[in-house]
């Protein structure tokens, strides 16, 4: 049966492509090993406090990271799949108040290397609205700029 096109769900969708200028086995470890990640996860004056991850079918992973002003903003998953140095994908959910997870949804990563550079697409889904996936957009599109930049001192 062919899957019927749903605009509602797509708009609720984030999807970011970026060009490292790294190997894709780099980029991975970027992604997998903590002291990497905490030099690039969050937006800008972010600062990643805290980032722990079994990069296996379901393990699990946290993060942790402060604002300029000090709100602490966790978020935590579990690995769904994880194929070295290709595939990830695992759930999200930013910690409520009292520790528990909130709403879960579903990111990938896929790296495909393009002649000693590594092509990116990252997907989250499903956000409750616009509004909130474009929020996700400029986080991540921001962690993405430090990202490539941390690669590039690499």
């Amino acid at each position: 049966m062919a899957k019927i096109h749903d605009p509602v769900a797509n708009e609720l969708e984030l999807v970011i492509t970026r060009m490292f200028d790294a190997p894709r086995e780099l980029v991975w470890k970027a992604w997998t090993e903590s002291e990497r990640v905490l030099q690039w996860l969050g937006p800008s004056g972010f600062t990643a406090t805290e980032f722990k991850l079994d990069p296996s079918p379901g393990g699990r992973w946290h993060s942790r990271m402060h604002d300029p002003d000090g709100k602490v903003y966790a978020n935590r998953g579990i690995v769904h799949e994880a194929i070295e140095p290709e595939r990830m994908e695992f759930t999200f959910a930013w910690d409520n108040d009292d520790g528990t997870p909130g709403r879960q949804m579903l990111i990938s990563i896929e790296l495909e290397d393009r002649n000693g550079k590594t092509q990116m697409t990252f997907r989250q889904a499903e956000f409750e609205s616009r509004d909130d996936r474009d929020g996700h957009n400029d986080g991540w599109s921001q962690s993405f700029d430090k990202l490539a930049f941390y690669l590039s001192t690499q």
